[in-house]
C-alpha cells in the first residue's frame, strides 16, 4: 500500500512513523512534511487539491490521510471522493463541527449532547447582556478556525466584554471572529477523547490528557499544547459508557440524519464535572500532541485503522492497543508562543542506553533540514519526546531522559507533563 499524509507537524510525523513500521505499507509521501519526515518517506511541495489528486492517481497511492483541519474545512475530501480516491477525513460539510463553533454548539443543542450554556451572536449588545448573566470565569470563542488560539477564558466580566468587542470588530481574529460564542465556564478536569469513525461505526481510542499552558503547573499563556499522556486513568468505564451513549452515538446519528455522515477522527474535548462528561468542543482531526502518544500505543497495523475507516469497513477491523502508557513532552523554540525564533541547529547526543532506545523516540514538528543534512529548529513547537512505559511514571521518565539528549539554542519545555495524574 502507498500512503499520502497531508500536513507538516508532529502529528503527521507520528502517523508516518506508525505506518513506516507497518508491513502493509510500501511507500509514504508527505505534503508538505517537515525536515524530519524525509527519513520516513518522500516530501512533496504540492498544495493544490486537484494537483494532489493528480499525484495520487499517477503514483498509485491507495490511501490519503489528512492531518490538519484546514484542508478538511476547505473541502479536500470532497475533491478526492469526486474522483473516486480513498481519503481519510470528513467532508467539508461534516468538518463544520470544527470549522464553525456556532455550527458545533447548535448541533450539540439540536441533538441533546451535553454542553455548556451558551449564546452565539454577532451583536455586541447581546453578548454583553449574556455576559452579565454568567458567573466568572467566562469563555469567549471566535466562530472560525484560529489555529487553536480563538478561545479566551476571561477572569472578569469586563475582560469578557473586551474580548467579545475585539473579536466582533475583527481586531483579534479577523473574519474568524465576526461571530462569537459566549459560554459558561465549566469547572472540572479536561480530557481528549478520539473516535475513529466511518460514517456508521466507530472505535474509541484510549483517552488522553493535554497540557495547553506554556509553563509548569498550568501557568502562562495557552499554546497549541506542551505535552500529553495516554491513556489517562481519569476516565473509567462509566465515563466511556456515558460518552458512547450521550455523545458519540447521537452525534454520528445526527450527522447522518442531517445528510453529512461523519468519517475520520472525531476529537471530543471533554470536561468532566462531578463525574458527568460535558462537551467543550469538537475537532475533526487528531489533537497535536495527543496523536504523538496514541500512535505508538496502537498494536494493530495503522494502515488497517485508517483504510477501513476511509472505506466504511470499521466493522470488520480488529484494532488492539498495547497495555502500556505514553508521555509526550513538547520541546519549543525560545520565543514560543509569542513570536518566531531565529533558526537553531539541533544536536542530538548518541544514545547508548538500550532502555531509552527501546522505549522513547522523537516526533519531529517545526524542523527544517539544511543543505548539509543538519536539522534546524524553525517552528514554534519543534519536536515531541515520546516515552513509553508500563506505568505513567515510567513513560514520563523515558520521555524526560530523551529530552536531556537534545540540544538547541533557546530550547524550552515543561518539566511536569502528566503531573495532574501523578
Amino acid at each position: 500500500m502507498n500512503v499520502l499524509i497531508l500536513g507538516a507537524g508532529g502529528r503527521e510525523y507520528s502517523i508516518g512513523l506508525a505506518l513506516s513500521k507497518d508491513e502493509n505499507v510500501e511507500k509514504i509521501y508527505f505534503a508538505p512534511g517537515n525536515g524530519g519526515t524525509d527519513t520516513l518517506g518522500e516530501n512533496l511541495s504540492i498544495s493544490d487539491f486537484s494537483e494532489l489528486a493528480d499525484f495520487v492517481e499517477k503514483n498509485a497511492v491507495d490511501l490519503t490521510i489528512v492531518g490538519p483541519e484546514g484542508p478538511l474545512v476547505d473541502g479536500i475530501v470532497d475533491v478526492f471522493e469526486a474522483r473516486g480516491l480513498t481519503i481519510f477525513g470528513p467532508s467539508a460539510k461534516a468538518a463544520q463541527l470544527e470549522g464553525s463553533k456556532i455550527f458545533m454548539k447548535n448541533f450539540l443543542a439540536r441533538h441533546n449532547v451535553p454542553t455548556a450554556k451558551y449564546i452565539e451572536t454577532n451583536s455586541l449588545q447581546d453578548a454583553y447582556t449574556f455576559i452579565e448573566k454568567l458567573d466568572v470565569p467566562i469563555v469567549v470563542k471566535a466562530d472560525g478556525l484560529c489555529g487553536g488560539k480563538g478561545v479566551i477564558i476571561a477572569q472578569s466580566k469586563e475582560e469578557a466584554k473586551k474580548a467579545a468587542g475585539e473579536m466582533l470588530s475583527g481586531n483579534s481574529f479577523g473574519d474568524a471572529g465576526t461571530s462569537i460564542v459566549v459560554e459558561e465556564f465549566l469547572d472540572g478536569y479536561e480530557l481528549s477523547v478520539f473516535a475513529i469513525c466511518d460514517g456508521n461505526d466507530y472505535i474509541v481510542l484510549p483517552a488522553a490528557q493535554d497540557h495547553k499552558r506554556l509553563l509548569n503547573n498550568d501557568k502562562g499563556p495557552n499554546t497549541g499544547g506542551m505535552g500529553a499522556y495516554a491513556p489517562t486513568p481519569l476516565v473509567n468505564d462509566e465515563i466511556y459508557k456515558k460518552l458512547d451513549e450521550r455523545v458519540i452515538v447521537p452525534t454520528l446519528e445526527g450527522m447522518k440524519a442531517e445528510g453529512m455522515p461523519f468519517k475520520g477522527v472525531l476529537f471530543i474535548g471533554v470536561m468532566v464535572v462531578k463525574g458527568e462528561p460535558i462537551i467543550l468542543e469538537y475537532n475533526v482531526r487528531f489533537g497535536d500532541p495527543e496523536c504523538e502518544e496514541l500512535m505508538p500505543l496502537l498494536k494493530s497495523p495503522a494502515s488497517e485503522l485508517f483504510y477501513k475507516a476511509a472505506t466504511a469497513d470499521l466493522k470488520s477491523a480488529k484494532i488492539e492497543f498495547y497495555d502500556k502508557y505514553a508521555v509526550g513532552v513538547v520541546m519549543a523554540s525560545r520565543d514560543y508562543p509569542y513570536k518566531s525564533s531565529a533558526p537553531a541547529e539541533i544536536i542530538i547526543d548518541d544514545i547508548y542506553h538500550e532502555e531509552l532506545n527501546e522505549n522513547a523516540h522523537i516526533s519531529y514538528a517545526g524542523v527544517t533540514r539544511g543543505d548539509e543534512g543538519k536539522l534546524y529548529a524553525t517552528g514554534g513547537r519543534v519536536l515531541v519526546c515520546v516515552g513509553i512505559g508500563d506505568s505513567i511514571k515510567e513513560a514520563q521518565r523515558h520521555a524526560y531522559m530523551l529530552v536531556g539528549q537534545i540540544h538547541y539554542a533557546g530550547k524550552q519545555c515543561r518539566t511536569d507533563i502528566a503531573y495532574q495524574v501523578l
